[in-house]
């Protein structure tokens, strides 16, 4: 006898639920872009300046990866800190002199018509200069802004402050939008007033310090007209590494991006891979 309407609609019920949930491909690429933004990121945060170059210009298809990341990222954001330094510049007119540090896609560049020296540390655009932000190859004393939008990563991050005010002119303006929770004691960031204090000691006077937004903070100083700068001891307090823009905003299916790929010889350094929760046998 055939098989009864019921029993074959059970049937198939029990075939449905034992497939398997096969993402999409693009499902399967925002998970990759996901996982590897998050590693990368990670290292950013925790080498020094030249290490970072040297890492990227070993692997530059890196740095691209993580710019595309980044911008997907910074997508979920209701408003980007960079366009409201866009906005400012565009208000104090065209003559500025303009350093961005740490550029990214070099946004400031095609938004603006001052002149803009665009830095990073690898870049497929040619005009933006490749390098250490410690160390530029600008002149002494040849800008009218220096700019770091979320670009304050690494161990010596003072370092490229220092390098900020080597290139500013006196009287010139410093631009640093930095992810908020870098800068909350309640939850392990840095106390604001410290680091207003260090950046003073550098020779810089503080201006404006804009908390409105949820998401990020931007200081507002000014290089001091008088001060000579000379190299001393400056108490600089620990920015902690920002993973805000990763835990808020995705759930990184870390199982699904092991067996996708090999991420364990994806980087020379063991302590990624450790990150990660995994041995590095």
């Amino acid at each position: 006898m055939g098989e009864s309407k019921k029993r074959k609609r059970h049937r198939n019920k029990l075939c449905k639920e034992e497939q398997p949930i096969i993402p999409s491909p693009s499902a399967k690429r925002t998970k990759l872009s996901g996982g590897h933004f998050r590693m990368i990121n990670e290292k950013l945060y925790t080498c020094t300046g030249k290490e970072a170059l040297d890492y990227f210009q070993e692997e530059p298809s890196l740095f691209n990866l993580y710019h595309a990341g980044y911008k997907t990222q910074m997508s979920n954001w209701p408003e980007q800190p960079v366009n409201v330094i866009i906005k400012w510049l565009k208000k104090q007119g065209p003559s500025f002199v303009v350093a961005d540090f740490g550029c990214g896609e070099a946004l400031i560049s095609k938004s603006v018509k001052n002149k803009v020296l665009s830095l990073d540390l690898v870049s497929d655009d040619p005009n933006v200069i490749a390098c250490d932000m410690a160390n530029t190859s600008l002149v002494s004393s040849s800008v009218d802004v220096a700019i770091f939008c979320l670009s304050l990563m690494g161990t010596n991050y003072q370092s490229y402050l220092e390098e900020s005010y080597r290139v500013l002119k006196p009287g010139g303006w410093l631009l640093i939008a930095e992810v908020k929770s870098r800068f909350d004691p309640n939850t392990g960031g840095a106390d604001p007033e410290k680091f207003l204090n260090a950046i003073s000691e550098l020779g810089f006077k503080s201006v404006k310090q804009d908390f409105s937004n949820k998401m990020f903070i931007l200081f507002y100083f000014t290089k001091k007209e008088k001060q000579i700068y000379k190299r001393k001891e400056i108490e600089w307090p620990m920015l902690k590494p920002s993973w805000l823009v990763i835990t808020e905003v995705y759930s990184i299916n870390l199982k699904f991006i092991e067996k996708s790929i090999n991420v364990k010889h994806m980087f020379r350094d063991q302590d990624i891979w450790c990150f990660l929760g995994h041995t590095t046998e």
